[in-house]
């Protein structure tokens, strides 16, 4: 049977994505297995709800869903919940409910590329600039001067947190505080790096060639894992988000995976019959047969001539909208022909008109 993402989230098929959001922040609270520490099913209902919102908060995947196409899940949530759960919440968290501290993760960066519609089309490489932390060269990450060592803080042992027992109207409870010695890093660092100052880490300007798959559209954002901003004293680095923004192009109109393009044509060709020439995405063009008797607004569709469909083969179509052009001046030769025409057809014209 197939799910309903928008059930599972509580929000209407109109939500935006602000909504859509504020209803996983709501819901991940409520059923994250932290939360239930007793419930067995809490674990299901939480993978349900996270994969709810990776299919609704992507509007490829979205648009695919709402269209009724199966979704592949094989590539969601490939960073796991705690990806997912800080490109939500931020690196602090969202529950609180203890466990081992983790080293501090160098932040995540947001990028934006701009490519062409062509490029959404077929895919492309983009290189982008960025600043950003980086290890230090100097030291390798460490923060130590060269030939001086690192110790384990003495007062938390390394764990960069010391556990403090507090009262409350509850009682004695027991709470995790950053240790103040080493200011939770775990290390004490007797001489530090010059370069770094200690901290294992210098900003500097990062470039990075991003492959783009094709299909695309504006909002579709891609994670680099580990890409990001690296961390002090050699943890985890962050991740590196490329938020695609695609330019318009003057030649067609992009429907998901179809494009659209508007064909000019005259009453005589509209009647007769004619052959045109199309422009393609690629930026070659073909020609397109218009049979007689075509009206105005009559589409011709092409198949496989549209957008790369993304994630999956093949293309959509390229929809030829012709427009029969009327023209709004006329020789004499032409309103003769013209008169003739409508004399045949029995129909009613002004009697005079004057062009030039």
């Amino acid at each position: 049977m197939r799910k309903d993402y928008y059930s599972i989230l509580g929000v209407s098929q109109d939500a935006d994505q602000d909504e859509i959001k504020r209803a996983f922040r709501r819901l991940a609270r409520e059923t994250h297995p932290d939360a239930n520490p007793d419930d067995p099913g809490a674990d299901a209902r939480f993978r349900e709800v996270a994969e709810a919102y990776e299919v609704l908060s992507n509007p490829d995947r979205r648009r695919a869903f709402d269209h009724g196409e199966t979704i592949d899940l094989g590539d969601l949530l490939m960073g796991g919940f705690d990806d997912l759960l800080r490109s939500v919440f931020g690196n602090g968290g969202a529950f609180g409910f203890g466990g081992q501290r983790r080293p501090a993760r160098g932040r995540d960066v947001a990028v934006e590329a701009r490519i062409s519609l062509a490029d959404a089309a077929f895919g492309t490489t983009s290189e982008l600039k960025f600043r950003a932390l980086s290890t230090c060269r100097e030291c390798a990450g460490v923060g130590a001067a060269p030939g001086t060592s690192v110790e384990t803080c003495r007062q938390c042992h390394g764990t960069g947190s010391m556990q403090v027992a507090r009262r409350s109207i509850f009682g004695q409870m027991m709470t995790l505080t950053t240790c103040d010695l080493c200011h939770g890093s775990g290390r004490l660092v007797a001489e530090p790096c010059r370069v770094c100052g200690g901290r294992g880490v210098v900003r500097e300007e990062h470039t990075v060639s991003v492959e783009i798959p094709q299909g695309v559209s504006t909002g579709t954002r891609l994670r680099l894992a580990g890409r990001g901003e690296a961390a002090p004293h050699g943890a985890q680095a962050g991740d590196l988000y490329v938020e695609i923004r695609v330019q318009a192009d003057p030649r067609f109109v992009r429907d998901g995976d179809d494009l659209t393009c508007v064909v000019p044509i005259d009453i005589a060709q509209a009647a007769l019959g004619t052959e045109v020439s199309v422009p393609l995405i690629e930026g070659e063009s073909m020609n397109v047969t218009i049979p007689p008797g075509t009206q105005p607004g009559q589409t011709i569709t092409i198949s496989g001539e549209g957008m790369g469909r993304l994630g999956r083969r093949g293309r959509g179509n390229l929809n030829v909208v012709v427009e029969v052009v009327v023209p709004e001046r006329l020789s004499k030769e032409e309103e003769r022909v013209l008169r003739e025409f409508a004399e045949l057809r029995g129909d009613a014209v002004r009697s005079r008109r004057r062009f030039r």
